[in-house]
């Protein structure tokens, strides 16, 4: 084609000289013409047939590369082919030009191969992230270090390309480079390592609730990178830790309640001592007819009856007898309420406890679980069993502890001074 062109200047007059370069330039213009035709092919046709059919696919995959633009940036290697392949006969004779234009044209195709590379990466990502392992499992840091390692080949061979060595030889000396590498890179090999441990380990995940008091974090975690995991506090601020510091420190996941199906309730009422008392025939008759514990009572009243009838005594005797106290039964009572309550999970622990008696009175302690693990739920089942709780203490004539408030001494003081008078 370029000597066609020539014998035509040729062939019309020109001198030699001239010819050639009119030869070369039009020679040139037509490559950039054919590099733009096959860009505007290459984008407008060809990318719009394979949008329109991921978009008719019932596939996910092919709609995550369209997404993260990997066919876009394959269309950009269209006109450095036709450039690199053409160049030379249009520019014949002009060696050192021909040099530097296919290297551009070379350089070019690395970095948008890079930047397709980086995208397909990415679109893999998008895919895994849609499956329910990638819950269990993230891989985002993985992808992150494979990112790395592309762009780190890919600046050896451009540089490679530009010095016009080959890249062993540049990587001949990268040992030299190595202890700087290391301290330039050192937040992403510790998060690597960390992110290996992690997802190997299965650690944490993507939407786990974790609590790490040291660096101020409790709540969700919603993203797992290279160097850095984002929890997401309850508070809705974002707490930024190190993936490695989730190594190296301790933390605590909650993904084990919250896979049980339960949460744990524990907590305790305070009993005022001076209130615990056994229980006299009224009281006794009076808890038969509680719901919840009218079996309990009848069957305990007639087990204590028959304890003291086998060793003569009389169950009015309060030192020798045995006999009900209003703080048991309480007990029973609060057992037997929390089993029919029906947000309690009757397949886990279930118990209440008394604990050794301090300065605050007599600690019942409940220990259940809940049905439901959502906080809010959690909490208001929480809050109605301890509401109930502390509104039928007075029923077994029992006070529930708690310090002297403001009003207490107000009333002490009038009291006081009325006995005065």
């Amino acid at each position: 084609m370029v000597e066609w062109i020539r014998a035509f200047f040729l062939d019309v007059g020109l001198a030699d000289g001239v010819a050639m370069i009119l030869t070369r330039s039009v020679a040139l213009v037509a490559v950039l013409l054919l590099s733009a035709l096959a860009f505007l092919v290459a984008k407008s046709v060809l990318l719009r047939l394979i949008h329109r059919l991921a978009a008719r696919t019932q596939t996910n995959w092919d709609n995550k590369l369209v997404e993260h633009r990997v066919f876009f940036w394959v269309a950009h290697l269209a006109p450095a082919i036709i450039v690199y392949g053409l160049a030379p006969g249009a520019l014949e004779g002009l060696d050192t030009t021909i040099v530097w234009v296919t290297r551009a044209a070379l350089v070019y195709m690395v970095v948008v191969g890079l930047l397709a590379a980086d995208a397909l990466l990415n679109a893999a990502l998008a895919i895994y992230n849609s499956f329910g392992v990638s819950r269990n499992i993230p891989l985002k840091s993985f992808f992150q270090v494979a990112k790395l390692i592309l762009y780190v080949i890919a600046v050896i061979v451009v540089l490679a390309m530009i010095l016009g060595k080959s890249p062993l030889y540049l990587l001949s000396g990268m040992g030299v480079l190595a202890s700087v590498m290391m301290l330039v890179f050192k937040d992403p090999i510790l998060g690597f390592v960390g992110g290996i441990q992690l997802s190997a380990n299965r650690m944490l995940a993507k939407g786990d609730w974790i609590e790490m008091p040291s660096h101020g974090a409790d709540g969700d975690v919603i993203d797992i990178a290279l160097t850095t995991v984002k929890v997401q506090n309850w508070d809705k601020t974002i707490t930024t830790i190190p993936t490695y510091a989730l190594i190296s420190e301790s933390f605590k996941n909650w993904r084990g309640m919250s896979a049980s199906g339960g949460r744990r309730i524990k907590r305790s009422v305070y009993i005022d001592i001076s209130s615990i008392k056994l229980c006299t025939p009224d009281l006794i008759e009076r808890f038969s007819k509680i719901q919840h514990i009218a079996v309990y009572v009848e069957a305990k009243h007639q087990e204590l009856a028959a304890w003291n009838q086998e060793r003569g005594l009389d169950m009015t005797d309060p030192v020798n007898a045995r006999r009900l106290t209003n703080v048991g039964t309480f007990r029973a009572y609060i057992l037997a309420y929390l089993k029919n309550h029906p947000r309690i999970h009757q397949g886990m622990t279930l118990l209440v406890r008394q604990l050794e008696p301090g300065p605050n009175g007599l600690p019942i302690e409940i220990y259940c679980f809940t049905n439901d693990t959502r906080w809010e739920v959690y909490e208001d089942v929480q809050a109605d069993i301890f509401d109930h709780i502390l509104a039928i203490a007075p029923e077994f004539e029992l006070s529930i502890r708690q310090n002297p408030s403001g009003s207490d001494l107000r009333r002490l003081g009038k009291l006081c001074t009325s006995l005065s008078k």
